[in-house]
């Protein structure tokens, strides 16, 4: 069985406390017909959440107030969006803070600063996992 994904019925959070980031990441995505919401931290990030019902979330690791660790665990142990997918975003790549990431439940890991070929890459190859939820 296919299932056909229509980009414009997928909603996707950014959850970054760069202004920078945020914006890249909302030009590429809307270019792919994407529907952003974005969220300037992770208190920001909750609040939203309910209101918006992203299929995805993108989430920075060091963020002021509630870091992305810490904004990843809450969100996975959430009953409404425990299986929604979030990639975790830094401009670290070591293997601890990978690992740190899978501990929380984040699904994914993404380098910053990313291209638009690499951020669409990682929508498509958990798009059907949120999809599916």
């Amino acid at each position: 069985m296919t299932i056909a994904l229509d980009n414009a019925d997928m909603k996707i959070m950014v959850i970054d406390d760069s202004s920078t980031i945020r914006r890249s990441a909302e030009i590429f995505l809307g270019q792919a017909g994407y529907k952003v919401v974005l969220a300037d931290d992770g208190f920001d990030a909750l609040a939203k959440m309910n209101d918006h019902k992203p299929a995805l979330i993108f989430c920075d690791i060091l963020m002021p107030r509630l870091d992305g660790y810490q904004t990843c665990a809450l969100i996975k142990k959430s009953a409404k969006f425990h299986s929604t997918p979030v990639i975790m975003l830094s401009s670290k790549d070591g293997l601890f803070d990978r690992a740190r990431g899978a501990m929380v439940g984040s699904d994914a890991y993404l380098t910053k600063p990313f291209t638009k070929d690499s951020l669409l890459k990682t929508v498509r190859e958990h798009a059907l996992e949120a999809v599916a939820r």
